[in-house]
């Protein structure tokens, strides 16, 4: 008997999360522009998967994202993104390519040997793995501590926009 009933999990398999009504407040997460492009309309055919080319419609979700592109707090998050992170991938690719080159045309420096059997090699290969881990983690943290909340702060207001296109096209619709 237990085996021919299905769990609340089987039955819902979170796909249609957020979807159920307009302003609905269950996912504020979904990406109604990236999510629709390509998938079918409802009536078996597909939707434009050239957003230059499907139709414009005043206060869509394409404006809004767009407005939200162009705005100054859009731009301080980019700024802060390449901030960080153009520096940070000069500094380790510059520190990857001395290394390779190192390798290759001084390998008797490579061979040199630092304590026992371990060579400049070995240490400069480790050297290698704890930069990665030492950016993964400084990039995390620069990311919690200077791009998270503003970037949390627009994705509502982008959402809060949505929100308020969907009641006043839903609003619009019942007259």
């Amino acid at each position: 008997m237990a085996a021919d009933k299905e769990s609340s999990v089987e039955k819902d398999d979170g796909r249609d999360a957020g979807r159920d009504r307009p302003g609905d407040l269950k996912d504020p997460w979904y990406d109604e522009l990236a999510a629709g492009w390509g998938e079918l309309d409802g009536t078996g055919t597909p939707t434009p998967t050239d957003p230059a080319t499907a139709p414009r419609r005043h206060g869509s979700a394409a404006d809004i994202y767009l407005e939200v592109q162009a705005s100054a707090a859009f731009q301080e998050v980019r700024r802060r993104y390449r901030r960080f992170v153009i520096p940070a991938v000069i500094a380790f690719f510059t520190w990857y390519v001395a290394y390779v080159v190192t390798a290759t045309t001084a390998p008797g420096l490579m061979a040199r040997p630092v304590a026992g059997a371990v060579n400049v090699a070995m240490v400069a290969g480790l050297g290698q793995f704890l930069t990665t881990f030492l950016l993964t983690w400084a990039y995390a943290r620069h990311a919690r501590l200077r791009r998270d909340r503003p970037a949390l702060d627009l994705r509502w207001a982008v959402f809060e926009q949505n929100r308020e296109r969907e009641l006043r096209q839903g609003a619009s619709g019942d007259r």
